[in-house]
């Protein structure tokens, strides 16, 4: 208790009440890809996905749902999307680098037709979507025009399973190989999507921990010796801390035990809450209101996973990187509002709670699709959480500091080192007070950048510094300006996000020629731990 004093005072710097960027110590470090995002497999491949509360599905009658156990009408029959769009391409870009991964429950039964033949009309016995060359093609060159390492997963549905039942690794021998032949590569892969929800995920009837177990063993030899660069990561279940506690599937701890260690890094994916879209299947405890999407209890949910996960991580695998590889505002594509300044509330806390507990990637779902998506699908706007990660990417670096305690209530204060500046320090400032302004002492200048939205927070725009952002007539992102701020006091305004930037902190902490020990946390490294070079050193 007396070193958490110290270190909290230390941060404050030596007037209390006032935050000196400074004096704020290294506590941790995340991979650079850190802020990353998902393109579901369903994009790529074309098929039915969460339909956007302003249309209805298109389908209202099928034989099957598109996801087991699922209302089929919740569902819109979409086209593949355009990884080749200009556009999407610059948006993307400008949140790299990143890892981008294509994978989702649509992933889980997807057939790789190895051919540059014409795809057939319908996926062989045993699958529920095609996926072809040329639309994996335009994975690997979206991702290398994004500056994005690709994350994937692979088919476990019955038609990749022998008499016996037992999965058998030919179809992602075949998607390795082909990538391969391209030119590109897969940087880390699950293998397979939230084993937790197998039965609505396409595994087999009945599928259990033990199968998982048994399927692991034929993976992880093939994986090795078929793609030796590639970190597998795992299990990829979601939401066992509090959404999915009780749900009736296998659970991570007894598909862990049954498989044994051997994971590059533990992934899990994490939702808060089911989206409206699920409110009739019998989820209605896991629903959310936009009344609520400022809370601590919303906001800090996520922390609450990671905590869970983080101990089954030292239970199974011990030291491993924790990455959280899917989340966003709520499952089954998000709400309404998901797509509204009041979700960048909950997309930058998670983002800063996250690097300070020790994880080291986090993926948001989707890039540009549905409602939780960073871009409008269609006309390819972005919302406002782009631009949150936009600011995320220029200014929040690797290296994560103590901001200590905030000297004002409902402000909650995150610092890294400053992206590219050698000594700099930002510091992400999250006023969650819908009513009213704070002030907070700061002891040196810096350059403000403050997010608000003048039409409410239920607005789909944003303002920086006053001004509405938006694309160049080029469609280009562009460079964000931020403001002089003198030291001393700073009001925040009501319901507002602001990153701070402190070019000439000197923090000894984050000179570029100084590395020391880092200090604070237990997943502290002194490498990005989940990175490439870290997953081979483990």
């Amino acid at each position: 208790m007396v070193a958490a004093a110290m270190l909290s005072v230390a941060a404050l710097g030596a007037q209390p009440g006032k935050l000196d960027p400074r004096m704020m110590p290294r506590i941790g470090q995340v991979d650079e890809r850190f802020q990353s995002y998902n393109v579901e497999m369903v994009e790529v491949t074309g098929g039915r996905f969460w339909a956007p509360y302003k249309t209805a599905a298109i389908e209202t009658q099928v034989e099957k749902p598109s996801v087991q156990g699922l209302d089929p009408n919740m569902f819109r029959t979409r086209p593949p999307i355009d990884l080749g769009n200009p556009r999407l391409r610059a948006l993307a870009a400008a949140l790299g680098p990143a890892y981008m991964r294509v994978s989702g429950t649509w992933a889980n039964s997807t057939y790789f037709y190895d051919s540059d033949e014409p795809a057939p009309a319908a996926p062989p016995p045993g699958f529920g979507g095609v996926l072809t060359r040329a639309q994996w093609r335009g994975v690997m060159e979206f991702a290398k025009a994004a500056n994005a390492k690709v994350v994937t997963s692979f088919a476990i549905s019955a038609g990749v399973r022998d008499q016996n039942g037992s999965w058998t690794p030919t179809q992602a021998q075949k998607l390795l190989t082909y990538t391969s032949s391209i030119g590109g590569s897969i940087a880390a892969a699950e293998f397979f999507n939230e084993p937790n929800l197998a039965d609505r995920g396409g595994a087999p009837n009945g599928y259990d921990a033990t199968a998982y177990g048994r399927d692991l063993r034929v993976f992880m030899p093939f994986v090795r010796k078929a793609a030796p660069g590639l970190l597998v990561l795992g299990p990829g279940s979601v939401s066992e801390a509090g959404l999915l506690a009780n749900y009736p599937g296998p659970k991570s701890d007894a598909m862990l035990a049954a498989a044994g260690p051997g994971l590059d890094a533990f992934s899990y994916h994490f939702y808060g809450g089911v989206s409206k879209r699920c409110a009739g299947q019998g989820n209605a405890s896991g629903q959310t209101t936009p009344d609520a999407a400022l809370s601590e209890d919303w906001l800090s949910r996520t922390e609450r996973d990671a905590r869970f996960y983080a101990a089954l991580r030292d239970r199974f695998e011990p030291g491993k990187p924790l990455w959280l590889t899917e989340s966003g505002e709520t499952a089954c594509g998000g709400n309404p509002w998901a797509s509204t300044f009041t979700d960048t509330f909950r997309y930058v806390e998670q983002l800063g709670r996250l690097a300070k507990f020790g994880v080291q990637v986090v993926m948001h779902n989707t890039l540009a699709a549905s409602d939780y998506a960073l871009v409008e699908e269609e006309t390819l706007d972005p919302r406002p959480s782009y631009w949150a990660a936009v600011l995320w990417r220029r200014l929040m670096g690797t290296i994560v500091l103590d901001a200590g305690t905030s000297p004002a209530p409902y402000a909650h204060v995150f610092a890294h080192c400053l992206a590219g500046q050698s000594g700099g320090v930002a510091l992400l400032v999250v006023n969650t007070d819908r009513d009213a302004s704070r002030e907070m002492n700061i002891a040196t200048q810096s350059e403000r950048y403050t997010m608000t939205s003048s039409a409410g927070l239920l607005s789909n725009r944003v303002q920086l510094n006053g001004q509405e952002v938006a694309l160049g007539k080029d469609g280009r992102v562009p460079e964000l300006r931020g403001a002089p701020a003198p030291s001393g006091q700073i009001s925040l305004p009501a319901a507002s996000i602001t990153f701070l930037r402190f070019p000439d902190a000197a923090n000894a902490a984050c000179r570029s020629d100084g590395e020391g020990p880092l200090r604070g946390t237990a997943q502290a490294t002194s490498l990005p731990r989940g990175s490439a070079e870290a997953g081979r050193r483990e």
